[in-house]
């Protein structure tokens, strides 16, 4: 019998002071990657501390989670509740515990959390070539906003793409009168 952590044991918490090195790990375990998130290797691990140190306590604006198995970080989402109602989300998985329902279980957490929040929509961006990421966020609702094209530069010199995505929390307030 292997030793591997199954799905079930997965467990989707709010982030704690004592999670910032292991987040600070996971950052550069898929920034080095170069391919999934917009952060990049080598990473500022000075400057992403105290980043983190101020939001891994959110607040009534902010929220970060994390996934953990086996005592390990394998997750982490975050979400911003912007002045006008909109909720801004993020979040990444380790390489080894994607396709196993972490990235999933993020985004209950992250989407309940707006909700709760009082959030009438939340909004992510993700690079054109991530197709897991896109079916994951199609299944729970989101669809394709906006592109932005050429938008953010790489190290590399190279200019990519971003999808824009959205999903509609409130569905009752009256829309825009003016045509």
């Amino acid at each position: 019998m292997g030793t591997e952590t199954s799905e079930a044991e997965q467990v989707v918490r709010p982030a704690g002071r004592d999670d910032v090195d292991q987040l600070l790990d996971l950052l550069e375990t898929v920034a080095s990657e170069g391919r999934w998130i917009g952060t990049e290797a080598p990473v500022d691990r000075e400057a992403r501390r105290r980043q983190l140190s101020e939001t891994v306590e959110g607040s009534d604006r902010a929220a970060r989670f994390v996934a953990e198995a086996g005592g390990a970080l394998v997750g982490n989402l975050w979400v911003d509740l912007r002045t006008y109602g909109v909720a801004d989300l993020g979040m990444l998985v380790a390489p080894e515990w994607r396709r196993r329902g972490v990235g999933s279980a993020l985004m209950e957490a992250g989407i309940d959390w707006a909700r709760a929040a009082g959030s009438h929509k939340v909004v992510l961006q993700l690079w054109p070539h991530n197709h897991a990421a896109l079916a994951l966020y199609r299944k729970f609702g989101f669809v394709q906003e906006g592109l932005l094209r050429r938008h953010y530069p790489r190290r590399n010199g190279e200019l990519w793409d971003a999808l824009v995505m959205g999903l509609v929390l409130d569905e009752h307030s009256p829309g825009s009168s003016i045509s």
